[in-house]
C-alpha cells in the first residue's frame, strides 16, 4: 500500500470509532471495493451530517456515536433539503455545487446499503425508511464546470518554460533581500525544479510524486512507474512517461540526493526532506511539496496556482497535440469524462488564439 492510502488508511482507523455502528457495518462492507482515500471522505461527510443532525436538535443523541437507525427513519426530505442548503451557505467551509453533489451521494449510498443490503437477525432490512430515495441529485456537466473554475488559472503554452526557468532563476532575485529565505531556496532549489518540472512534463498527480522511489525512474525510456489513483491492486505500478525536457533536471537532482538530503539507505523514496532537527532526510509530504508551489506561484504572479494546478497545465498542453484517448491514459483518469475537462480548455484556448490571430 503506498504512502498516501497508509495515511488515509490510520486516518479512517481513527475516525471510525467515533461513528455510529452502521457507518462502521457500511465502511466494513466496502473496504474490498473502495480506496482508504475513498472511505476517509464518505465518513467526513457522515460526521458532518450527523453533527448537523445534533445542531439542528433533529437527534437528541449525546454523540455522533449515538445516533440511532430511528432518527435516519424519521428525517423528512424537507430536512435533507435544510441540509443541502447548510452546505452552501455555511459561513466557513462552503461547498461548491461538485462537493454538495458529492456528500448528498455519500449519504444515498449509506442509506441504500442500509435500507438494501444489510439484514437484522430477522432478514429484515436496518432501515426501514429511505428518504434518501426520494432526493433527487441534479448531476451537473463536471468536466465543464471544472474548465470554467480552471479557466485563466493555468500556465499556457510558453508560461510552463517560464514558470520552471523562474524557479531556476528568477525567483532568487525575488527573495534577495530575504536571507533566511535566500538560504532555503539555495539548499532545495534543485529539488524543487525537480519536483515541478517533473509534474509540468508528465502530469502526475502530487500523491504520485510523494510516492516515487529510486527504483521508479528510468531516464534512458523517459518512464516513472507509479500507483494509479483507483487500482485495488497494490502491487501493480503503471508506466507514466514524462517528456525529455525534465531529464536534466532529474538527473541533477539525483546527482545531489543522497549527499544534500543525508539519506540513509534504507530510504528510497526519491524526493525527501530534512525536518529541522533532523540528522537524516525523509520523504516529502504532500502537504510539503503543495506549499512549495503555492510559494514560487505566488511570485511568479499566478497567486490561484497549485501543484494540482500544474497537473491540469500538462494536461492542456499535452491534450492540444493529442487525441482525447491518449490524454486519459497519460493522466490515469479511469473514464474519458473526467479527461473532458481538457477538452473544454482548449477549446476556450483555441478561440482566443483565433481572436488574437493578426491578419
Amino acid at each position: 500500500m503506498n504512502i498516501i492510502k497508509i495515511k488515509d488508511r490510520q486516518e479512517l482507523d481513527k475516525l471510525i470509532p467515533t461513528m455510529p455502528w452502521y457507518v462502521e457495518k457500511f465502511i466494513n462492507h466496502k473496504l474490498q471495493d473502495l480506496s482508504p482515500s475513498t472511505l476517509l471522505e464518505y465518513v467526513r461527510d457522515y460526521s458532518t451530517f450527523l453533527s448537523w443532525l445534533l445542531a439542528e436538535g433533529l437527534s437528541d443523541a449525546k454523540s455522533l456515536k449515538e445516533v440511532p437507525l430511528e432518527h435516519l427513519e424519521q428525517l423528512h426530505t424537507e430536512s435533507i433539503d435544510n441540509f443541502r442548503a447548510f452546505l452552501a451557505t455555511r459561513k466557513e467551509n462552503t461547498n461548491a455545487k461538485i462537493t454538495i453533489i458529492r456528500k448528498l451521494s455519500s449519504l444515498r449510498s449509506l442509506f441504500h446499503y442500509l435500507s438494501q443490503i444489510a439484514e437484522d437477525e430477522n432478514f429484515y432490512p436496518l432501515l426501514k425508511r429511505n428518504v434518501m430515495a426520494k432526493i433527487e441529485i441534479k448531476r451537473t456537466n463536471k468536466a465543464k464546470e471544472i474548465a470554467n473554475k480552471l479557466e485563466g488559472k493555468l500556465l499556457q503554452e510558453s508560461e510552463i518554460i517560464e514558470f520552471i526557468e523562474y524557479v531556476k532563476e528568477g525567483y532568487e532575485y525575488d527573495i534577495a533581500k530575504n536571507k533566511q529565505a535566500l538560504y532555503f531556496y539555495k539548499l532545495n532549489k534543485i529539488r524543487d525544479v525537480c519536483i515541478i518540472s517533473l509534474i509540468l512534463h508528465s502530469g502526475l498527480r502530487v500523491s504520485e510524486v510523494v510516492n516515487l522511489s529510486l527504483d521508479d525512474i528510468d531516464l534512458k525510456k523517459q518512464t516513472v512507474y507509479v500507483y494509479r489513483k483507483g487500482n485495488h491492486d497494490e502491487s501493480f505500478k503503471t508506466r507514466v512517461f514524462f517528456r525529455k525536457d525534465a531529464i536534466e533536471n532529474i538527473e541533477q537532482y539525483l546527482t545531489i540526493r543522497a549527499i544534500k538530503y543525508k539519506a540513509p539507505k534504507k530510504e528510497k523514496a526519491l524526493f525527501l526532506t530534512i525536518p529541522n532537527g533532523a540528522n537524516e532526510g525523509k520523504v516529502m509530504s504532500k502537504r510539503a511539496i503543495q506549499e512549495m508551489v503555492i510559494k514560487y506561484a505566488k511570485r511568479f504572479g499566478k497567486p490561484y496556482l497549485t501543484v494540482h494546478k500544474l497537473r491540469h497545465s500538462f494536461a492542456t498542453d499535452y491534450y492540444l497535440q493529442n487525441d482525447l484517448y491518449k490524454t486519459q491514459e497519460q493522466l490515469g483518469h479511469a473514464s474519458t469524462d473526467t479527461t473532458q475537462i481538457y477538452a473544454h480548455l482548449t477549446d476556450k484556448t483555441m478561440e482566443k488564439a483565433i481572436d488574437q490571430r493578426k491578419i
